[in-house]
């Protein structure tokens, strides 16, 4: 027997517990790191900034067909409302992809804050505009500025990444869908109750002369208000996550001043040192990319906080892991909309063209339900799931849902054939394509902890975001109108018998199944 040997016979005798392997231990020490409360005010300022986008986003989609009608455009041809309609609805997000990378570099210059709360002031007005608009070319315009100004919604995401950590990430992220579905729900509501009012209430709104000859000004005005009120609470509130050593210029760097006047100026502000530092330092974006929340973070605020620092080109963000994820994004993006864009034009088309026959009420009563729970379901469970099997393993399982859902639709149509209508075994179909796109949904928190994990290098964070989100408001612009117009065609020649859509869109999975096997493996605290 060794000499080693006798020391540890020894060492059990006397009671003392034999050493634990090393990894034992690396897994006890990662169990005992607390995570970060999260910064609550800051991010309910995030989230107002973003409740803004959905809500003027969607508030024009219950009378944007009756809009058009009135503007003369259409010449009192039925079948041109629809195509002047799409006109007006895809500016809002073709607009959008062509600026919010700019927005993302301007905020790696300026800072976060000017950037950010200039997107929800200008909304407030566009939407002004658009609801003062009686001809069709001024509502296009007025649409557009809406989408430009909704492009920096990228910045949201950065500001995000920088106010959390490696242990409180995930849960900050899981509360984003929850904005977007609360917005989906509020704007068409306020859109279809507001809506020519002079109409609706002839004893009390019809007396304003104002209201008669501007129908449609209600509504806008109220989805206007909700974007002024994110822009006052988050010009006062919000405060600047970007250091000033960052900022390029001093022209530059007194409008950043000037803007961020009310939030405090004193580096050593305890609460926002804790949320710009990592209390684990070791590396936490994989195996090669260093922490972008490290403590090195905190020490921009300190003395030498004015030395500027050299913002790279924005070339740098191309590299494997970055690339990789963002060609994920934008075409998980595509799936998922044209998913979006299939559901409520499938539900609504008889059953003898491929869909299931139901009327606008059974629709917007199940759409309206599922948007609302899912939100509720990803704030509560999302975060934990995230920390726990990390957003990669979480993406990649997801994908299998959307197989899922897909399949639903000539599956449920199939049925309501044979019963002559939607019954409850469509019902059942209809219940387990909605579970499934709730477990599709953390796919997009999920991918933008990617994008933040997998940006090289910190000072290029809002390019990060912003080149991320220009891919997937391209997908928003882009995908309705081709999986709308793959469905006409699958109708009307027969393709597959009509199915002929869904075989393309499950090969796309089945592609983007694959594609999932290149993203960097991430995994949170």
């Amino acid at each position: 027997m060794s000499a080693q040997e006798h020391v540890d016979d020894a060492t059990r005798e006397e009671g003392q517990p034999k050493p634990l392997p090393s990894a034992v231990i690396v897994e006890e020490r990662r169990r005992k790191v607390e995570r970060t409360p999260l910064p609550k005010l800051q991010l309910a300022v995030v989230f107002l900034v973003q409740f803004a986008e959905p809500v003027t986003a969607m508030v024009i989609y219950p009378f944007v067909n009756q809009l058009v009608r009135e503007t003369g455009i259409t010449g009192g041809n039925e079948a041109k409302t629809g195509y002047y309609a799409g006109i007006i609805e895809s500016t809002f997000f073709l607009s959008e992809t062509l600026t919010v990378l700019a927005w993302g570099w301007l905020s790696d210059q300026v800072g976060r804050k000017p950037v950010l709360i200039l997107g929800p002031l200008g909304l407030s007005f566009a939407m002004l505009g658009f609801g003062l608009s009686k001809t069709f070319w001024p509502l296009v315009l007025f649409r557009t500025l809406q989408g430009f100004f909704n492009g920096n919604i990228g910045v949201s995401k950065s500001v995000i990444a920088e106010i959390t950590d490696s242990t409180n990430i995930g849960d900050a992220y899981a509360l984003t869908p929850l904005m977007w579905s609360c917005g989906t729900t509020l704007g068409p509501m306020l859109g279809g109750l507001l809506s020519n009012p002079a109409a609706q209430w002839p004893d009390t709104l019809g007396k304003i002369a104002f209201l008669r000859q501007y129908p449609y000004f209600l509504p806008c005005a109220a989805a206007s208000f909700v974007a002024f009120v994110s822009f006052a609470v988050s010009f006062i509130a919000m405060k600047e996550t970007l250091p000033p050593s960052r900022k390029t210029n001093n022209l530059k760097a007194s409008w950043a001043r000037l803007i961020n006047k009310f939030s405090p100026t004193d580096g050593t502000d305890e609460s926002r040192a804790a949320l710009l530092s990592d209390p684990e330092p070791a590396p936490a974006y994989g195996t090669t990319t260093p922490p972008l929340h490290s403590s090195s973070s905190t020490s921009l605020q300190g003395p030498n906080a004015n030395v500027e620092t050299k913002v790279p080109p924005i070339t740098d963000l191309l590299v494997p892991d970055y690339i990789a994820t963002v060609l994920n994004y934008g075409f998980f993006s595509f799936l998922d909309m044209s998913v979006s864009a299939l559901i409520p034009l499938i539900y609504s088309t008889p059953i003898k063209y491929g869909g299931l026959g139901m009327d606008p009420f059974t629709i917007g009563v199940i759409m309206g339900t599922y948007g609302i729970s899912k939100g509720v379901l990803l704030a509560l469970f999302l975060g934990k799931t995230v920390r726990r099997y990390g957003p990669t393993k979480l993406i990649q399982t997801s994908i299998f849902a959307q197989f899922v859902s897909m399949s639903a639709f000539p599956v449920a149509n199939l049925l309501a054939r044979r019963a002559g209508g939607a019954d409850g075994r469509v019902a059942c179909v209809i219940i387990l394509q909605y579970l499934a796109q709730t477990m599709v949904a953390p796919c997009y928190s999920s991918m933008t902890i990617l994008v933040v994990r997998s940006c090289p290098n910190k000072l290029l964070l809002g390019s990060a975001n912003g080149a991320a989100q220009t891919l997937t408001s391209a997908s928003r612009a882009f995908a309705p109108a081709i999986a709308s117009s793959l469905f006409s065609l699958s109708v009307q020649r027969k393709w597959a018998g009509g199915y002929a859509v869904y075989y393309i869109f499950l090969v796309l999975v089945l592609l983007m199944v694959r594609m999932t096997r290149y993203l960097p493996a991430v995994t949170l605290d």
